[in-house]
């Protein structure tokens, strides 16, 4: 799909998109989402007081997504695959800011140290290296500083065509809101809908500590995509708080 056709795919968005030019490219591939629901006392702790949970039928849900991401470039700029393509998984959680829905980052790791580089001075967002490697049909990481460890190996399903609306809850996402310093920087992303099928877990470890009441007694949900391309564009800082 060209960026073009991309940008003009707009009836599944719940607002419209931003009227600047898009500022980078990226493709979302090969993601799997392990989805978790929560203890809201719990997460509170995690996330900013400026920032709002949300909610599903009351109650809120964190998960974990582990993918690639590839391609990765400013925009009118040609990708460079030694840092633009990298392994990562992140944690998030779901809030609603300033009238739009979007995610949170508890965390977030990357596959290779250049590429964590580049994007935490980017973006701003807390990535940090951990050792990940995967094949077909199995992903695997470890982080010594945090002691986290994440292991699946899985079996994939069919395509879910008929999307339930807590699938769509959890995957159309077109913003993000991350806290860094004394702001909070907001983030503006586009893609097409998720494509998403059923996954079948075969073997799967968890071993976050710091998140060991959030991601527990194993997910209540999971999914499966080929991925998406996206756009972003440039963030916009805000004060915590506000």
């Amino acid at each position: 799909m060209t960026i073009k056709e991309i940008l003009n795919k707009t009836e599944h968005r719940p607002w419209e998109m931003p009227s600047e030019n898009w500022q980078f490219y990226q493709e979302w591939n090969d993601a799997i989402f392990l989805h978790w629901e929560v203890d809201y006392d719990e997460l509170r702790k995690y996330v900013p007081a400026a920032l709002e949970i949300d909610l599903f039928e009351g109650k809120p849900w964190v998960s974990l997504v582990a993918f690639s991401m590839e391609k990765v470039r400013p925009r009118n700029l040609p990708y460079f695959s030694a840092i633009s393509n990298f392994d990562e998984i992140n944690i998030r959680t779901y809030i609603k800011s300033e009238n739009k829905t979007g995610v949170y980052f508890l965390s977030i790791e990357g596959g290779k140290k250049l590429s964590c580089k580049v994007a935490k001075g980017f973006s701003g967002l807390p990535y940090r290296h951990s050792v990940i490697s995967r094949t077909e049909y199995q992903y695997q990481s470890f982080n010594k500083e945090f002691n986290d460890n994440f292991e699946i190996e899985f079996k994939l399903g069919d395509v879910i065509n008929k999307k339930t609306k807590l699938d769509k809850w959890l995957t159309e996402r077109y913003s993000l809101f991350q806290d860094v310093n004394d702001s909070i920087n907001v983030f503006e992303v586009h893609h097409a809908e998720w494509p998403i099928r059923e996954i079948e877990i075969v073997r799967l470890e968890v071993n976050y500590p710091r998140f060991q009441n959030l991601l527990k007694n194993g997910p209540k949900k999971i999914h499966y995509s080929e991925g998406v391309q996206v756009v972003s564009w440039d963030k916009q800082k805000r004060e915590n708080g506000s």
